[in-house]
Formats: C-alpha cells, sequence, structure tokens
C-alpha cells in the first residue's frame, strides 16, 4: 500500500448480542464525507465463523480500509486485521486480545459487571437478560432504542470466549480506541488497560456500551482521523 493512497474504505464490525443495524448512525456520518462503507454481519457462531464473514467483506475493499470493531467484535478484528488490504484498527469499548489469548482471559483480573446479565441456554447460545438489558448493554438510549436492540438482539456461542486468537494484528497495525466511560458491560479499567497495552490512541467519550449507537458522530471522527493517518503512522 502506498503511503499516499487515501484512505477511503472502512469496514465495521459488531459485538456480540447485536447486528450491523446499529452501525447505521456511523454509517451515515462517513458516507457524508465521501467514506465507502461496508458493514460486516457477525453469525457470531464461532470466531472462525466471525473471522471467515469479516475477511470475505475485506476481500471486496478495493484499497487500504480501517476496520472496526465493537465490543467482541475487537477479537474478531484482531485476527482478522491481519489482511493486506487494513491499514489501521479502531477498537470501540473493544476485546484486544493478543496472539495466544482468548477473550475470557481479558476479564481476569477486573470488577465484575452485575449489570451485565447473559442468560444461556441449553444450546450453549447467551442474550442478554431482556430485564436488565437497558442497564447493561444501553443505558443512555432511548427507551425505544433500547427496546429495538434488546429485541433485535442476536444470541452468541459462549465457547467463542474460550478461542484463543492466533494472530493479534494490533502488533503490526496502527490502532485507535474509543472508550465509553459509563460502560456496564466491561470495568472501566480493564477497557483502559486493554487499548494501553495494543498502544491504541484513547478517546474517551461519556456513553453506555451501545456507544457506537449514542456517540456515533464521536465514533466516526476517530475512524476518520484513522483513516487520514493510519497509512504515515509509525509504530
Amino acid at each position: 500500500m502506498s503511503d499516499t493512497t487515501p484512505i477511503k474504505n472502512v469496514v465495521l464490525v459488531h459485538g456480540a448480542f447485536a447486528d450491523g443495524s446499529g452501525w447505521r448512525g456511523v454509517y451515515d456520518n462517513l458516507t457524508a464525507r465521501g467514506y465507502r462503507v461496508s458493514i460486516v454481519q457477525n453469525p457470531l457462531t464461532s470466531l472462525a465463523d466471525d473471522v471467515a464473514a469479516t475477511t470475505r467483506v475485506l476481500d471486496l475493499q478495493d484499497g487500504p480500509a480501517i476496520l472496526v470493531g465493537h465490543s467482541w467484535g475487537g477479537t474478531v478484528i484482531t485476527e482478522a486485521g491481519t489482511h493486506e488490504n487494513v491499514a489501521g484498527l479502531v477498537y470501540v469499548s473493544a476485546l484486544a486480545p493478543d496472539a495466544g489469548e482468548n477473550t475470557a482471559q481479558q476479564y481476569e483480573g477486573f470488577a465484575p459487571t452485575p449489570d451485565f446479565v447473559i442468560d444461556v441456554g441449553a444450546d450453549g447460545f447467551g442474550y442478554l437478560n431482556p430485564d436488565a438489558f437497558k442497564a447493561g448493554f444501553a443505558a443512555d438510549t432511548t427507551d425505544a432504542d433500547a427496546a429495538f436492540l434488546r429485541d433485535s438482539q442476536v444470541p452468541i456461542n459462549m465457547s467463542v470466549f474460550a478461542t484463543p486468537v492466533t494472530n493479534a494484528a494490533w502488533r503490526d497495525k496502527p490502532s485507535w480506541a474509543v472508550i465509553a466511560t459509563d460502560d456496564r458491560a466491561f470495568d472501566q479499567a480493564m477497557l483502559q488497560h486493554m487499548a494501553t497495552r495494543i498502544g491504541a490512541q484513547i478517546t474517551n467519550v461519556p456513553a453506555s456500551h451501545a456507544l457506537y449507537v449514542t456517540q456515533s458522530a464521536v465514533v466516526a471522527d476517530v475512524i476518520a482521523t484513522a483513516a487520514e493517518n493510519a497509512l504515515v503512522a509509525v509504530r
């Protein structure tokens, strides 16, 4: 990739208990600025399946792209981000394991989050408890938006959290992080630790775990900053 090539491609990867529709505000903001934005629909059935879904979208890009992940999507972009079309990574209140680590390990040593309640079915797939959904996932949304997110959530195969990543793209690609300071899905210290460890440029914003919805303008600004700087960033 040439250092003079402008980055106009953005690929957005959603997290657990969600689908790609929550990116609408980020999508509208960036496309209005002239970016070509693609949204991955993760099946949430395994890490390999989600990485494959992301890779299929990356294969369609016509040049360098910024790869963005929210929450569990951070684990996905950490693995998929080694793709040759990825110029930079943006972690949106997202997980960031190292090679050989699994997602569950990222929680070790940090405070629990009692408002984030996962109900696991007999088949091993988890949903966020509907009664606790707004408090744990989307406390700063309207009741109507929280209800939509709650009722459109996608279950995740809980075994994914025990699957280690093989590659850590953040070791070779410049990274940015947007952290919700009122996130009740992750301990704040955990989010700050992960973002600092990967050397990300950090932007803090007062928001819930659904910051990609409620703070879409801030998230879009960070993505645009990444697009403007990824190819000349020195790690």
